[in-house]
């Protein structure tokens, strides 16, 4: 009789083992050594191994034509006998990689490998990178729509916005989750740190005015979700005043440069209809959210926020102002996207345990009601916020599990 393989162990809390004064020169060299080491970072292992000619026939010909026809007679079949019930596609375009921009499909392959890793090591999902040689939205649509029969689920990584959203929203029918993570798996990460800050810092979140910086995916996501902070979207309460910029200033109904997708902003921000740039309409802020660009912010200008301001800033690697210089401008909570500062808002905390949860669930999309129970629970994975602890270490293995719990619970009843 064939052995079962061992699967990997669950995954546990680790403490980085690099120190504050290593930079991010030295992550490139010990990447590129690893990755020059390993050839890769991800394989495909069976899960029973092949010693007889029986195994031989009863994982492949003749026995594997039960289930073959098993399925072709009732197709949900597919995902109690096939690995449909536990995969994801990483799918990208390699159209916008991390602060890297549009590298391609073949340099977007490390990103991706590593993105499957962090499925399989959080949530025990086997994930694997599909980089497409097309950048055409038509294209990548037809694409997902074919591969999608053998997966659980599709995760949308680092493709640029338009493109992205008409991806998303375009294949919402096909039957599985499919979810872009740079939009929605940021926001979720935001919102559950924006909750605590609110709590350390003294203020109601449906109170605050927020100000965010880059109205790409990221950003677009944000303001999406920050629509509704509380857990039912049928009784929804927004924050107070939500404010986009891009690199022209405040998203604004006066201006008439503003794309189809920057219109469609406007709908639920900027209710005040300010115009100014980022630094004019910062002032009296609560909180400002960065998912822009390096150095766009110094100490004066955060000193021009209100009083026990909230920072988050998320660009990488280097952040739209570096942590010591917010504080020295009155920020009493600072956040960003590295993993040597605290409060990293990292989208490990979401998306394996979101992927999770609906396929538990067996979910046939993500839904809002699903996304907010995300944020919600993430949130609540911290038991006692304080101004350098808002959000759950990126390595706390505890955090995907109660994501998933929380995200399956909000997918029952849903179709």
């Amino acid at each position: 009789m064939a052995k079962l393989c061992r699967g990997p162990e669950p995954a546990k809390e680790r403490k980085p083992t690099y120190h504050r004064e290593e930079t991010v020169t030295d992550f490139f060299k010990k990447s590129m050594d690893l990755h020059a080491l390993l050839h890769g970072k991800i394989s495909v292992e069976g899960k029973l191994r092949i010693e007889s000619a029986d195994d031989l026939s009863t994982v492949y010909t003749p026995g594997v034509a039960a289930p073959c026809r098993a399925i072709a007679a009732d197709p949900a079949r597919a995902r109690d006998l096939t690995i449909k019930r536990n995969s994801v596609a990483v799918v990208s375009d390699g159209s916008a990689v991390l602060g890297l921009g549009n590298i391609g499909a073949l340099a977007a392959i490390p990103v991706m490998e590593g993105k499957a890793m962090l499925f399989k090591q959080y949530a025990g999902i086997d994930a694997w990178p599909l980089c497409l040689e097309s950048q055409d939205t038509e294209t990548i649509i037809q694409t997902v729509r074919q591969i999608a029969p053998v997966f659980g689920g599709i995760n949308l990584e680092d493709i640029a916005a338009p493109r992205c959203f008409e991806v998303e929203a375009a294949l919402q029918d096909v039957g599985i989750p499919v979810f872009h993570d740079d939009q929605h798996g940021t926001a979720i990460v935001l919102l559950a740190g924006l909750m605590n800050a609110a709590k350390v810092t003294g203020r109601e979140l449906t109170d605050m005015r927020v100000v965010v910086a880059g109205a790409g995916a990221a950003g677009t996501a944000i303001a999406r979700l920050l629509r509704c902070v509380n857990f039912d979207p049928d009784l929804c309460q927004p924050i107070r005043e939500i404010v986009i910029c891009d690199s022209k200033g405040a998203i604004h109904r006066g201006r008439g440069d503003l794309t189809p997708a920057k219109l469609e902003l406007l709908k639920y921000t900027n209710r005040a209809d300010r115009a100014g740039t980022l630094l004019e309409v910062m002032e009296g802020a609560d909180a400002f959210i960065g998912v822009s660009r390096a150095g766009l912010l110094g100490a004066r200008d955060v000193a021009r926020m209100a009083p026990k301001s909230i920072v988050f800033a998320m660009a990488n690697p280097e952040p739209e102002i570096m942590p010591d210089e917010a504080k020295a401008g009155g920020a009493a909570i600072v956040g960003t996207g590295r993993s040597d500062f605290p409060n990293q808002v990292n989208n490990v905390l979401a998306f394996p345990g979101i992927f999770r949860g609906a396929l538990d669930a067996a979910a046939p999309r993500i839904t809002e009601k699903m996304i907010l129970a995300a944020a919600h629970a993430l949130a609540g994975s911290v038991d006692h916020p304080t101004a350098d602890h808002v959000l759950p270490s990126a390595l706390d293995a505890s955090v995907a599990p109660r994501v998933a719990r929380a995200v399956a619970a909000a997918a029952e009843g849903q179709s």
